[in-house]
C-alpha cells in the first residue's frame, strides 16, 4: 500500500526547523515519504530557495536516514502552494512564526487560508516549545463532523506512538449551543476503539479546559468548525488561545478535511 506523504512547509526559520523535526518523525512513523515544500514568492531569488531546501533536506536525512525525502520549489504564496500539497497529504506541518505567519500562529494568511481550503489535518508546531516529549493525545470534541475526524486522527496518532488519550467534551456555560452528553461523548469514543481513553465532560470555557488538561500532551488536536464550545473555532477565541498558550504542537482538521 503506497502511504500519503507528510508535507512540511519549509522557509529557513526556527519554526520550520522545528516543523521538519516533527514532520520527519510523523512520516517515519507512518512510514509514509516526506515532502518538504519552499514557496517561491515573485521577485524572490531562486538561489536562496535552492540554499533553504538543500538544507532543510540535510536537517531530515540527520534526523531520519532512511527515510524517502521529496523536495520543491513552488511558485507563489505558501498557502497556495501548500494547500495544493493538501490534496494528496496525510497531513500538514508548518511552522506557527514561519511561513508568513505572526505570533497568532493561524490568525496570519497562510495559515486561515490552509484552515478554509487544506484537504488534509493541518499541525501546527511552535518554535520555542524546547522538549516535544508527552504523554497523551488530547482532543477536543464536540460531535460536529470536524471533531468527529480529529477523533480519528488523534486516536490513530496515540496508537502510532504508544501514548494514552483524554477526549474533552466542553461547551460554554449559559448558552443553548449543541450539548453533546456523556453517554454520546462516551459512545463515539467507544466506536473508534477508544475503550482506554480517559473521558472527560465539563462545562466551561474550552479553551480553558483544553490547557488546564493538557499540561502533560504529545498533541492537541481539534477540528476546524465545530459546533458547541469549538464554533468558529479558527477565528474565535479558542484557537487563539489553545496556538498561543498550548506547550506542545496542535493540529487542526480543516472543514474539507472533514468532508465539511
Amino acid at each position: 500500500m503506497k502511504h500519503l506523504p507528510v508535507v512540511v512547509g519549509i522557509d529557513g526559520s526556527p519554526a520550520a526547523d522545528v516543523a521538519i523535526k516533527w514532520g520527519t518523525q510523523e512520516a517515519a512513523a507512518l512510514r509514509s515519504p516526506l515532502h518538504l515544500v519552499y514557496a517561491l514568492a515573485p521577485g524572490s531569488a531562486p538561489a536562496q530557495a535552492g540554499e533553504v531546501v538543500y538544507k532543510a533536506v540535510a536537517q531530515a536525512r540527520g534526523l531520519m536516514p532512511g527515510i524517502v525525502i521529496d523536495s520543491r520549489i513552488e511558485s507563489g504564496s505558501p498557502s497556495a502552494a501548500l494547500v495544493k500539497a493538501s490534496g494528496s497529504a496525510a497531513v500538514v506541518v508548518i511552522g506557527s512564526r514561519g511561513l508568513g505567519l505572526m505570533i497568532g500562529a493561524l490568525v496570519g494568511s497562510t495559515g486561515l487560508d490552509l484552515a478554509a481550503n487544506a484537504r488534509c489535518p493541518v499541525v501546527v508546531v511552535r518554535p520555542d516549545l524546547g522538549s516535544m516529549a508527552g504523554v497523551r493525545v488530547v482532543i477536543g470534541y464536540d460531535g460536529s463532523p470536524a471533531s468527529d475526524t480529529a477523533l480519528d486522527f488523534g486516536l490513530e496518532h496515540a496508537r502510532r506512538h504508544d501514548l494514552a488519550v483524554r477526549v474533552i467534551a466542553a461547551e460554554p456555560a449559559g448558552t443553548a449551543l449543541h450539548r453533546i452528553s456523556e453517554n454520546e461523548l462516551r459512545e463515539a469514543v467507544h466506536a473508534r476503539g477508544g475503550h482506554d481513553a480517559e473521558l472527560v465532560h465539563i462545562t466551561g470555557h474550552p479553551a480553558e479546559h483544553i490547557l488546564r488538561l493538557s499540561s502533560d500532551a504529545a498533541l492537541i488536536v481539534l477540528g476546524a468548525r465545530g459546533r458547541g464550545g469549538f464554533a468558529g473555532m479558527l477565528i474565535g477565541s479558542v484557537s487563539q488561545t489553545v496556538l498561543h498558550h498550548a506547550d506542545c504542537p496542535v493540529a487542526i482538521i480543516p472543514a474539507a478535511a472533514a468532508g465539511g
